[in-house]
């Protein structure tokens, strides 16, 4: 997942989208603990993935908050 595509998503799409990525880590991560896991690269994508959704949840926040600033300071 790239982050134009995490850009392009709506907070609603995020929150499913990191629901479902966590619940993959979950999984895999317990494949890993009784060996039965084959793709060992997939577990680093996902948490790639996952920090690509808070970092850009995170720069909304703070355009946000800025936007909130210069619209109080010009009132």
């Amino acid at each position: 997942m790239k982050a134009s595509d995490v850009r392009a998503m709506n907070d609603e799409q995020m929150d499913q989208t990191l629901s479902d990525l966590h619940t993959e880590w979950r999984n895999l991560r317990f494949q890993e603990a009784v060996g039965q896991l084959t793709a060992t690269a997939r577990i680093r994508q996902i948490r790639k993935d996952i920090a690509r959704i808070h970092t850009v949840r995170t720069e909304r926040e703070i355009d946000a908050a800025l936007t909130s600033l210069v619209d109080a300071n010009r009132g």
